[in-house]
């Protein structure tokens, strides 16, 4: 088993859990979690007992504190995430509707995650890594796009899997929409990708086919598009599939995107070979069923880090679903 970085941002998710009345004012209540896409699938993959490593930085709080300490508890190494001494750590208020779904207000101007620099990205984080993981909100500056890109750089130069959950947030981005080239620059660089269906109509401007199309023909060996609830496709060098993720009662869904990639990512740090784990169309489908079960079991409980299953839950799914165990990911 190799060593999975996931790089970016760390933050809080202040979580609306409930409502209560105060003489003429009604007030949310909101519980601390701790979050950021990348920090999710860190944990996601450690909770399954991968080998995750946090690459990123948080401000010298008592956010930041909280954050380190949530990180170290389940299991994830820690070595490389930075401390800013005056900037402070990014958070995120989060509301949920009745179906569970999220609306985001982020507090993240000139935040310690957006203030890494070059020299704090190292050669020694890639020693011993097959999977560089990353998402799109460290591509709203420039800044932090060129540290991005140096670190891509430099874990491809280290023979990594390069991993992109694009994850977008338009509200991050000045002007309140995601700027497609930049995104798109950094797609045509990863191996592995994921999409929701927004996500990857946006970014395709209008020619979803053709875009797929052209990704596939260059470094991407595969592509992941998911759909909430809805059908799941999937694509390989050699194989094309669609996969109905199972059905769960949903409550919150915070950290359902974050535990399919998490069980991707380590569903692909343990293969021998991941070419062809990815070419082999029953072993592929195993892998999308492996990480759906991850990401389903994820919404079923409100936050993120506490959220993510362990490996034991995710094989009493795949039992109840009566799914293949012979392959590594379920043993």
């Amino acid at each position: 088993m190799s060593k999975v970085i996931c790089f970016g941002e760390a933050l809080i998710d202040f979580l609306n859990i409930d409502k209560q009345q105060s003489d003429r004012l009604s007030l949310n209540g909101f519980r601390q979690y701790p979050g950021g896409a990348p920090a999710n699938a860190a944990v996601a993959v450690a909770k399954l007992g991968g080998e995750a490593w946090f690459a990123g930085q948080v401000g010298e709080d008592m956010f930041g504190d909280f954050l380190a300490e949530a990180l170290q508890a389940y299991g994830v190494n820690t070595r490389y995430l930075s401390r800013h001494p005056v900037a402070k750590t990014a958070l995120a208020f989060v509301e949920l509707d009745e179906h569970g779904d999220r609306r985001f207000s982020f507090y993240r101007q000139d935040s310690a995650d957006l203030l890494l620099e070059y020299e704090q990205v190292e050669e020694g984080w890639f020693a011993g890594a097959s999977i560089f993981h990353f998402c799109s909100n460290t591509l709203t500056s420039l800044s932090m796009a060129s540290v991005t890109r140096h670190a891509l750089d430099m874990a491809r130069a280290a023979n990594c899997l390069v991993s992109f959950d694009v994850n977008l947030r338009h509200n991050l981005w000045a002007g309140g929409q995601v700027k497609r080239e930049v995104v798109n620059e950094l797609v045509a660089e990863a191996d592995i990708l994921k999409f929701s269906t927004e996500e990857l109509i946006y970014l395709a401007g209008g020619n979803v086919q053709g875009y797929m199309d052209k990704l596939m023909a260059g470094r991407c060996c595969l592509l992941v598009v998911t759909d909430g609830g809805g059908s799941i496709h999937y694509r390989s060098k050699t194989c094309t599939g669609d996969y109905q993720p199972p059905k769960v009662k949903v409550a919150d869904t915070t950290a359902g995107g974050d535990g399919f990639i998490g069980g991707l990512l380590y569903v692909l740090s343990r293969a021998p070979k991941a070419s062809e784990l990815l070419n082999t169309p029953s072993q592929l489908l195993g892998l999308i069923q492996f990480a759906a079960c991850c990401g389903a079991l994820a919404v079923t409980r409100p936050g993120a880090f506490p959220a993510l299953p362990e490996l034991a839950e995710v094989q009493n799914m795949a039992r109840e679903l009566a799914l293949s165990e012979s392959h590594i990911f379920f043993n």
